[in-house]
């Protein structure tokens, strides 16, 4: 089992500036996957300690900006 971090960081996407470049599946694939036009799907729960690092780095790659690494949780409605 891994250690989440202790934060409760979370991988989360702004679907409006996303365009489906899809660097974040390249550099983090283990929490990201495309669904069938190339957005990303990312996974909800809390990012375990050892792949934070990796999720800044996608989110420092994203073209459009639309990745944030955030420790609060995005309302979906």
């Amino acid at each position: 089992m891994t250690a989440p971090n202790p934060e409760g960081l979370r991988l989360q996407v702004d679907m409006i500036k996303c365009v489906g470049h899809a660097s974040c599946f390249e550099l983090l694939p283990e929490r990201v996957s495309l669904d069938e036009w190339g957005f990303p799907i990312i996974e909800t729960d809390p990012l375990p300690q050892h792949l934070v690092a990796h999720a800044r780095r996608a989110v420092a790659a994203c073209p459009t900006l639309a990745l944030r690494v955030d420790g609060k949780v995005a309302r979906v409605r």
